[in-house]
């Protein structure tokens, strides 16, 4: 008896199921052993990090693109969890730092940046180191555990960089977001940011294998010269365009933007492996599955707000000309 026309499709159609399961079963094996050539490099799963990157990256769009007021609050959020970051790594580097006068003066100085003048910000940056360093000196006086000059005075500054390092830098980039059309300024910032930080990964993986030519081998030896040709490559294109279709402004005040923030974001990224290294730690904290903590993410994006709040000023008497 011939085969029917019917039991010949099924069977084709099996045939072809498997030999799909069969090519995305290789692709994922593929896929796995490249992730874990990967994370034995770098110490990261790329695989969750790019997931949780998406995931807060989408988050982060759509509060700027819908509801500033949104991001205002993860603002803040993200500035108190740094915070507390910051002060459990310092703890554990030997440093006596108190977290709740942190958290308080942190939160009135970051929401300083969008609800008070510009001057009442420096005002209050004032108020929050003083505050934080004379409760510590207060603090050590009352216990009298029998620390040194110098150790007391290392933390009375370790609490002042406290609050310069991420309150004040956080209400910086937040007095971006009020100034009009600041919330295409402050996505620009992070676009930018996180393109020079892909590039820079993804030029150091490919062409600067086994270090071959370090930026600063006492501080990260994993950060090398090919890496940072990567990112000022990624940085400049990115700037350019979203220069052009984001903030309206010349192609060339875009290449300028470009070069500022991949310039800032590299100094705050060494600037974090110089602390890390100092406090004798890998990651700020474990926080973000993939990535480590949140000042290993924000490392980049603070120092890089006073830039470009100072270029929001020079440049966008550009986008009416």
């Amino acid at each position: 008896m011939p085969p029917r026309a019917g039991d010949n499709r099924q069977s084709q159609w099996q045939t072809k199921k498997a030999e799909i399961e069969t090519h995305v079963s290789h692709a994922r094996d593929q896929l796995d052993q490249a992730n874990e050539r990967i994370k034995e490099r770098t110490g990261r799963d790329l695989v969750v990090a790019t997931g949780v990157g998406l995931l807060i990256g989408g988050v982060i769009l759509a509060s700027l693109l819908f509801a500033k007021w949104s991001f205002v609050v993860i603002g803040l959020a993200i500035v108190l969890l740094a915070v507390w970051e910051l002060v459990l790594a310092l703890r554990a580097g030997g440093r006596k730092v108190d977290l709740w006068p942190h958290l308080v003066l942190g939160a009135l100085l970051a929401a300083s940046g969008y609800f008070a003048d510009p001057w009442l910000c420096w005002v209050m940056l004032f108020v929050a180191v003083f505050g934080v360093i004379v409760w510590r000196l207060m603090a050590q006086m009352i216990a009298k555990d029998g620390r040194t000059y110098g150790d007391v005075l290392t933390d009375a500054l370790a609490a002042g960089f406290v609050q310069v390092s991420v309150p004040f830098l956080g209400a910086i980039v937040l007095m971006l977001l009020h100034q009009p059309r600041g919330e295409w300024w402050v996505l620009a910032l992070i676009v930018v940011v996180v393109v020079t930080d892909t590039c820079a990964y993804a030029s150091g993986l490919l062409f600067g294998r086994g270090g071959r030519h370090p930026m600063a081998p006492r501080v990260s030896p994993k950060k090398t010269w090919e890496g940072f040709a990567g990112a000022v490559v990624g940085s400049l294109v990115a700037g350019a365009l979203v220069g052009v279709y984001m903030l309206g402004v010349p192609w060339w005040a875009g290449l300028i933007l470009g070069a500022a923030l991949v310039a800032s974001a590299t100094i705050g990224d060494l600037g974090e492996s110089l602390l890390k290294r100092d406090l004798g730690i890998k990651d700020m904290s474990s926080w973000i599955p993939g990535h480590g903590g949140l000042l290993d993410r924000l490392d980049s994006v603070l120092p890089s707000g006073i830039v470009a709040l100072a270029l929001y000023i020079l440049l966008t008497p550009l986008v009416a000309a």
